[in-house]
Order: C-alpha cells, then sequence, then structure tokens
C-alpha cells in the first residue's frame, strides 16, 4: 500500500525523500509527492501522477528547498490516481500524508463543511488536514490540535503531519497500519517500513497500535492509544543494501526468482541442525487437536499446500482460511487450537485482524518475513522466512520459503505426534537439503520456459490443473499469470475438469497441467487425455517419468528435475514463476509493479 517518509533533517531534504520513496515503490502506487518547509518557513508541495520519476522530474523544473518534509506514494483507495487526489494533502498551516482509510471522513467532512470548510479533493485524507486546521483555528498549538483531531480519527491508518512555521517538528501517528520512527544524530526520520530509512540509520523504533508520536530533531515522545507516555525499543537493523538492488537483473522479480536456492538454503540452515528441526519449544504439536491457518494472496496458497503436509504426516486436522472471511464468520476456537497466521509483509491487515480474533483463544504462530512486523510481534511464535527482501509485488522467494518452514513444521509435528521415527525424519531432512540443487538444476531450464511463456502470452484465457498438493500450485501459477502479464487465468483441482471448466476447452485456451510423477499421476494423464480429445493445448510440467509416460500428445512438455514427492510444490513453483515472468516480459507489462496491484495490502 501506500508509502510515508518524513525528515526533520541537517540537509536538504527534497533528495533525500525522492530516494526513500524509491525504496518504497514495491509496496504498489499510483502517484507520488512531497512538501517541505522552506527557509521563510512556508509549506510548498510537488505531486505527480504515475511512476516516481515523473515527480523526479517535476523537481528538476520546480525544486523544493528546506530541511523538513513528508513524502507519499499513493495506492489510490478514495478518488482516482489525479495530482489533486495525491498526497500530501495541505489545508493552510498544515500539511499530511496517510496510509490507510478514514471509514468516519464523511461525518467528519459534513461537520467541518457546516463550519465553512471547502474541500478541494475527494479523499478520506483531505479530512484529516481540515479537522486539524480547524483545531489550529481554535487557538490549539500544533501538537494539541494534532492530539484532538487524531482521537477523531476512525479506520485503519498510519499518518505523518508537518506544520508551516515549525521546521523543527512532526507529528506522526498509528492505529492498523505499519509505521516507524528512525534515530540519527541531531535528525529523526519517519517511514513505513524500516527499507525506506535504511540508508539513514540503522535505529529503529516501531510504533504500536494507536501511538502517537511528537517528533524533533533532538526528542521523540511516543504516547500510547491511552494518552500515557510510552517507551518503545528503539532496534538496530540489519538491511544489506544489495537485497534491494536487481544486481544485474532486468527486473527485482527476475532477481528473486535466482535467489530460491540460496534464500531456501539460508532458511533450512537457521532451522535445520544435525538430524533434527529447532523450533520453539513452545510449539507442542502433540497436545494439538487440530491447526487453523489464515492468509491472503500467495500465502494462503502455501497454507493449502501444507494442509497436505499436516494432515498426511502429522494426522493433524487443518482448516485454512482467507483472512478477509475469517473473523466475519466467528469460527469457534478450541484451546488445543494453533493458529497459523502467514504473511510476507507481516503487516497485512486482515490477517492482523484475524490473529487478533484468535488472540487469547488459541496459541498463536507467524510464519513471516519481518521480525519485526506486527504480526510477529503479537504472536506466541515467530517463524521468519529469512527470505530476505522481497520487491517485486508478486511474491517469488516468499512463497517458496514460507513453503519450507511450513513443511519444516509439518515434519516437527509429525516426528513429535510419533507418525514418523528418527531414522524417516534424518531421511526426509536429507533430501529437504538437496532441494536447492533441484531448484538450480529447474532454473537451467529458463530458456525452454521461456519459449513456452511466448507461446502464452497470445491467449486471452489460461487454465492450470493440478491434483493432491499440486492443487495448490496450480491456483498459485494462474494467480502469478494474471498478477503481471493480465492474463484471465484459473486454477482447478484436475478433476474438477468435468464439473464445468471442460466447456471452456478449444485450441485457443492454453492448459498447463503441473503433474509430476507420483500416485495420482495416471488420473491427470486421464484429465489431459479429455483436454486434448477436445483439441485442447496441453502444456505439460512433470519429471523424466512422466515425459517418458504421457508426452504424446501435448502442446509443449517441460522437464523439471526428478524430486521427493514431499517436496515437489517447492520445486514446481518456480516453472509457475518463470512462465508468468516471461509471458509478462512478452506482453509488456510491468513485471515488477502491475497495474493496481501493491505488495503490503494494510487496508481491509
Amino acid at each position: 500500500m501506500c508509502g510515508i517518509v518524513g525528515v526533520l533533517g541537517k540537509h536538504e531534504v527534497a533528495p533525500i525523500m525522492v530516494e526513500a520513496l524509491r525504496r518504497l515503490e514495491y509496496r504498489g502506487y499510483d502517484s507520488a509527492g512531497i512538501a517541505t518547509i522552506d527557509e521563510r518557513l512556508q509549506l510548498h508541495r510537488r505531486r505527480a501522477v504515475g511512476k516516481l520519476v515523473n515527480l523526479s522530474d517535476l523537481l528538476v523544473h520546480e525544486p523544493l528547498s528546506g530541511r523538513a518534509g513528508i513524502g507519499h506514494t499513493r495506492w489510490a483507495t478514495h478518488g482516482a490516481p489525479s495530482v489533486s487526489n495525491a498526497h500530501p494533502h495541505q489545508c493552510g498551516p498544515v500539511a499530511v500524508v496517510h496510509n490507510g482509510i478514514i471509514e468516519n471522513f464523511r461525518s467528519l467532512r459534513e461537520d467541518l463543511a457546516a463550519q465553512g470548510t471547502v474541500f478541494e479533493t475527494e479523499t478520506d485524507t483531505e479530512t484529516i488536514v481540515a479537522l486539524t486546521r480547524s483545531f489550529l483555528d481554535q487557538g490549539l498549538a500544533p501538537r494539541d490540535a494534532a492530539e484532538q483531531a487524531i482521537a477523531r480519527l476512525e479506520g485503519a491508518f498510519a499518518l505523518c503531519l508537518l506544520f508551516e512555521n515549525e521546521p523543527d517538528l512532526m507529528i506522526a501517528a498509528r492505529k492498523g497500519s505499519p509505521l516507524a520512527i528512525g534515530h540519527g544524530e541531531g535528525e529523526v526520520f519517519v517511514g513505513s517500513d524500516a527499507i525506506a530509512l535504511a540508508p539513514l540509520t540503522d535505529q529503529i523504533t516501531y510504533l504500536e497500535e494507536g501511538d502517537r508520536a511528537v517528533l524533533t530533531r533532538d526528542s521523540v515522545e511516543i504516547y500510547d492509544a491511552d494518552g500515557r507516555r510510552a517507551n518503545r525499543q528503539v532496534r538496530t537493523i540489519q538491511i544489506d543494501a544489495a537485497h534491494i538492488d536487481k544486481a544485474g537483473h532486468k527486473h527485482f522479480m527476475a532477481k528473486e526468482i535466482a535467489e530460491q536456492p540460496t534464500v531456501i538454503g539460508e532458511a533450512l540452515s537457521h532451522y535445520v541442525h544435525d538430524a533434527g528441526i529447532d523450533l520453539p519449544q513452545t510449539l507442542d504439536f502433540a497436545a494439538l487437536d487440530r491447526i487453523v491457518m489464515v492468509a491472503c494472496g500467495t500465502a494462503f496458497y502455501a497454507c493449502l499446500t501444507a494442509k497436505y503436509w499436516f494432515e498426511q504426516l502429522a494426522g493433524l486436522p487443518v482448516e485454512v482460511d482467507i483472512a478477509s472471511e475469517f473473523r466475519y464468520r466467528e469460527p469457534p476456537i478450541g484451546p488445543n487450537t494453533l493458529a497459523v497466521f502467514v504473511s510476507q509483509s507481516g503487516e497485512t491487515a486482515d490477517t492482523l485482524a484475524a490473529l487478533r480474533y484468535c488472540a487469547e483463544k488459541a496459541q498463536i504462530a507467524a510464519v513471516t518475513n519481518v521480525e519485526t512486523s506486527s504480526i510477529a510481534r503479537e504472536s506466541d511464535v515467530n517463524l521468519p522466512i529469512h527470505a530476505g527482501a522481497e520487491i517485486g509485488v508478486a511474491s517469488t522467494k516468499a512463497f517458496t520459503c514460507q513453503l519450507t518452514v511450513l513443511v519444516l513444521m509439518a515434519l516437527k509435528a509429525a516426528h513429535a505426534r510419533g507418525r514418523i521415527d528418527d531414522a524417516t525424519l534424518a531421511a526426509r531432512l536429507a533430501e529437504l537439503r538437496n532441494l536447492p540443487g533441484r531448484l538450480n538444476l529447474a532454473l537451467g531450464q529458463a530458456p525452454q520456459i521461456a519459449a513456452a511463456a511466448r507461446a502464452v502470452a497470445e491467449a486471452e484465457d489460461v487454465l492450470f490443473l493440478g491434483r493432491g498438493q499440486m492443487y495448490p500450485l496450480a491456483m498459485e501459477g494462474a494467480l502469478k499469470l494474471k498478477e503481471i502479464s493480465y492474463i484471465h487465468a484459473e486454477g482447478y483441482a484436475s478433476g474438477e475438469l468435468k464439473h464445468g471448466p471442460i466447456a471452456l476447452i478449444d485450441q485457443t485456451v492454453p492448459v498447463i497441467v503441473m503433474a509430476p510423477h507420483d500416485h495420482l499421476f495416471d488420473k491427470t494423464v486421464s484429465n489431459m487425455q479429455e483436454v486434448m480429445a477436445r483439441g485442447g493445448q496441453v502444456l505439460l510440467i512433470t519429471d523424466s517419468e512422466g515425459a517418458k509416460t504421457a508426452s504424446d500428445g501435448t502442446w509443449r512438455t517441460l522437464v523439471m528435475p526428478d524430486c521427493p514427492a514431499l517436496f515437489e510444490p517447492i520445486l514446481y513453483a518456480l516453472p509457475a514463476q518463470l512462465l508468468a515472468y516471461h509471458a509478462a516480459i512478452a506482453k509488456g507489462t510491468d513485471v515488477d509493479q502491475p497495474r493496481n496491484l501493491a505488495k503490503s495490502v494494510t487496508v481491509e
């Protein structure tokens, strides 16, 4: 979602903020802007629609001076992408940048309009500065006016306020959406996440839910939701700048696909020691009756895959829910339930709300890529996936690292529940250690996958099929393709073909079948034959044995390295990602920042 940056610095802040916003581009946006306080203590803004380069170009012709400023990349919610709707918003002597949704903005807007306020935009955000100005007009000091205004806001938000004639003051607040404060020598910074602030400082404080902060260059005062002074930990962060560089690749997505053997190896080295799996001892799988798994998007498909693993390996019933639906049906949560929440960013609004619904009802485990995120901090147990910063909006390495951590959890549960013995566990872990090598072999198939993708890119509709644990991967493959190439794609269980989707089959609809030669392979081949009998074009993704057995009559066949069946979903994610990537290249779409999508969805 939207990216926020604020700086009270020693130097000109406009170039600093543009660079910080560039580091937040991965979150997704459709406009950008900054505001500064100049040497005459006046507020000035520059805003532009589209990519950040448009704002940079504008600043060349219309520069902004000043050592205090706020900046923003906007993903439109209320009001279409336009210069007038872009942030920062200003009302008289106050400007704001905001991530989230002010749910009561209509009633606030009506009250303010009755008092004579004239609104210039369609956004909920303008209400924040109009409300703050109304308190300033009543004679309140800026920090008091901000406090009164923030207290009247309902919804989920992170915001940063800047005031004319106050070059040494910023007000920041969070409720639902993440916000971090960076500490420097005679400087202070605000950012949506630590990535934005990494070049400026390694000393970070994360605001907690309901916090409000009063910032100057030499002081940080934080108040909790009840208005009491709060002490929040200052953390030293380590974000390698190389992780947010393309490292010679054309796109971040290409780099992140290529990094998967390395990051999965790093995740394994963190959790696997000798012949055992090192997880927190508080995870007592033997005492559990069931597991509830909650996530959104790609992380949801990781959970669906893990359901097969937990149930087949450990005999543990697993319920998987989409986060945005979970709490609204008020599911009963028993005392012997483990609730697992999976999120790349650890800030996904729906997933965080579902977690809070389960708080005190069950033990909560988080599987995240950001150890300091809200979901990680609010869980009883956090299991980081060690994927490193993922910049491409379409998740790749985070997905396979999520799968890696989840399969380790399932193996640990199976061992704890007496379903597998020490020798079997050691054998499975030995196979898992070989997985990065198999992924490297799969990367070697990139030219063949790219050729197939160019052909797929000519289609308007694509079907993905899979059975068993390949069924969630079929849905993930379809999601990847539609996300970045804008081709309509759907993923189905192969056995569902005759229950509707077969009506779509003709020579113009490629059918991508994900089918390693496992115990379900023959059934999947029968479904392929049904497609080919109706003129359908089958792209079979299989292993050497599957290609030998069933490639006759297929449109194309892609051969993956042989792999133990348990870990095939991790391996077969790679060709699905490469198909989507190369189809998007062929279509000429924006691979890393596809239209309408945001990396971190911090509003419901």
